[in-house]
């Protein structure tokens, strides 16, 4: 029986000392690359592996990430029993000496109030007794003229005094409410940082020896992106286009990126246009045709919080879909060009619930939710200012502000940049180390710097917009990876506006479309009241005759494509018959009209486009 028993206890120590403790691993990222939506993040650490069954627990891993892309690397004689994942809910919530620094200042704005407003009272309570006085005095007094209006006088002269003190008093309370206005949104920020919360992964191994090994741990978090923006300079139309390529990099992962390798990955680029296209103009029986002038080519907002009202800064904005996209500014105010098939805006902030809105205006008004499993566990979070701590050389920590862009080119060295061309990405690694806080601000890293020659040529669609807009073409584009993104454009050493550079083209050219220059006037009007109709036996025949100007006021020539279109018929029963195009060519699939011509200094031009459509005289036909 003792044998049995001392087995026993044997085995159960056995066992205990076989299953060594956790073991807590401090874990360092190295190398981030981030997509156009998310971020794949490689961590590393040197463990000494004890014998026996061990879990490494590497702690301090965002709670954001993706458990299925979990993935651990490691050498040596041991073997990886498990990999899983737990969320941490224990660290403390711990409150830095910034925010208290930020509400002992608003204590002193309080008392500073209150101590104001109590100055009222008392200026209430002497007007008062001013009053009071005037009152008796004037049922009391002998009707002593003089030292009645010596009284009336000195009467006077306290009261306006005490309106002009009490005055004073609201002017100073209004300024203390601003300033504590400043504070309240300074803290609110700052608590609207990331989730208390981090995770840890598990990884369990088995070794016959104690050993040490490099542990490499790779994992995919959802709270990142970049979109790209671009800066477009032109001196004139006889000089090479400059180009500066931006990547605007922002996280709120949980993890603080540090020093980093970083890497962009374009992942898919999407469509986006800029100036108007024509579409076929079909005819058919009662079919009603619907123009495209309407059609929404920009938009603009402001976006608060549902909670306080308060502007939403540096929040991103971005088309659905696409990469392209923007951020608001100290106002939470937002301007963004937008493709030809924009549906949808989606806007997103650390701190709130991200939301879509279909665009159906210019003006798109947003109020954001407070994200509740966010705003219940916040955690204060330090932010240096200095753009050395976070490797942001060359650029402004924090938002970069739109609208206020500047034309003059920096002289400092380009970093530099290797383009790594993959499978079904390209890959932009970024030589210098950077830093990424997980403030979900966006963080500008500019990935290349490029002068190219550059044909230049005006256009206009006149049915559509009688603004003419410079556009220049760009060959070769392709080798330069760019994505659709919005563009600042300078011309002639002037900021001139937003634009949008697309490639959605199978060419080896490039348009951009560089905004429209006013000097240019065009002008469509019809020749005809609105119709000439005519009924010859059972069918009907009505004429279109426009007439388009062309005006050039600029100082010097210019090359001008002015497109216009006719009808396409659908049915046989309707037939166009084009009778004027003024030398233009026709699409006869399309129905587009392509004028190409110079236009000299002060020179104009007119063109005639008239056309015809017969089809029988008992159906209806809707012609523009």
């Amino acid at each position: 029986m003792f044998r049995k028993l001392l087995m026993a206890v044997t085995i159960f120590f056995i066992t205990i000392a076989a299953k060594a403790e956790d073991q807590k691993i401090e874990s360092k990222v190295q190398k981030v690359v981030v997509f156009l939506n998310g971020a794949q993040v490689t961590r590393t650490a040197t463990v000494n592996v004890n014998a026996g069954t061990s879990t490494l627990v590497f702690g301090n891993i965002s709670p954001d990430i993706d458990v299925q892309s979990m993935q651990v690397h490691s050498s040596g004689e041991f073997t990886i029993l498990s990999v899983k994942h737990e969320m941490n809910y224990l660290n403390e919530q711990v409150k830095q000496k910034r925010v208290e620094d930020l509400k002992a200042q608003q204590k002193v704005l309080r008392d500073k109030i209150a101590l104001k407003s109590s100055f009222l009272s008392i200026y209430e309570e002497e007007a008062n007794m001013l009053r009071k006085n005037q009152v008796i005095t004037g049922q009391n007094a002998n009707l002593d003229i003089i030292k009645l209006k010596q009284a009336l006088d000195f009467q006077t002269e306290q009261l306006v005094d005490l309106k002009k003190k009490e005055q004073a008093v609201n002017d100073e309370v209004e300024l203390l409410d601003i300033e504590l206005q400043k504070y309240n949104r300074q803290i609110a920020d700052i608590m609207k940082g990331s989730s208390t919360a981090t995770s840890n992964i598990l990884v369990t191994v088995s070794s016959k020896s104690n050993l040490q090994s490099q542990f490499t741990l790779k994992y995919v978090v959802h709270n990142a992106s970049w979109f790209p923006t671009y800066d477009i300079r032109a001196k004139d139309v006889n000089s090479p286009i400059s180009i500066s390529y931006k990547a605007n990099v922002s996280q709120h992962s949980g993890e603080e990126w540090k020093n980093i390798k970083l890497t962009l990955s374009t992942g898919n680029p999407t469509v986006s246009g800029n100036k108007p296209e024509l579409n076929p103009y079909f005819l058919n029986f009662g079919m009603y045709y619907r123009p495209l002038d309407g059609a929404i080519t920009n938009t603009h907002g402001r976006l608060v919080g549902s909670d306080d009202g308060l502007a939403v800064i540096g929040a991103t904005v971005k088309v659905k879909g696409t990469s392209i996209g923007t951020v608001t500014d100290v106002n939470g105010n937002f301007s963004l060009q937008l493709p030809n098939n924009a549906q949808t805006l989606v806007f997103s902030y650390i701190g709130y619930v991200t939301q879509e809105v279909p665009i159906t205006s210019n003006l798109i008004q947003v109020r954001l939710n407070p994200s509740v499993s966010q705003l219940s566990e916040v955690v204060v979070s330090g932010y240096s200012t200095e753009s050395a701590s976070y490797g942001l050389s060359g650029t402004a920590s924090g938002v970069q502000i739109r609208g206020v862009a500047s034309d003059k080119l920096q002289s400092t060295i380009p970093i530099g940049v290797a383009q790594t061309e993959n499978q079904t990405n390209v890959e932009f690694n970024i030589d210098n180390p950077y830093s990424v806080p997980s403030d979900g601000k966006q963080y500008t890293v500019e990935i290349n710097q490029l002068d190219l020659n550059a044909s230049y040529q005006y256009a206009v669609a006149a049915k559509l917009s009688t603004d003419v807009f410079l556009t220049a073409k760009l060959t070769d584009w392709n080798k330069y990876n760019f994505l659709s993104g919005e563009a600042n454009l300078f011309f002639e050493g002037t900021f001139i506006g937003k634009s949008l550079i697309n490639t959605n083209a199978t060419t080896d050219t490039l348009n951009l479309s560089l905004g429209a220059d006013k000097n240019i006037v065009v002008t469509r009007k019809s020749l005809k009241d609105l119709t000439e109709r005519q009924s010859l036996g059972s069918n009907k025949k009505d004429t279109r005759d426009w007439q388009i100007e062309i005006k050039n006021r600029k100082n010097q020539p210019v090359n001008l494509l002015v497109e216009d279109q006719v009808p396409v018929s659908q049915n046989s029963s309707i037939e166009v018959e084009t009778q004027e195009l003024s030398g233009g060519q026709l699409d006869k699939l399309t129905g587009k009209v392509i004028w190409s011509f110079a236009l000299k200094v002060q020179d104009d031009k007119k063109l005639e486009l008239k056309y015809q459509v017969k089809y029988p005289k008992n159906q209806s036909v809707i012609i523009q």
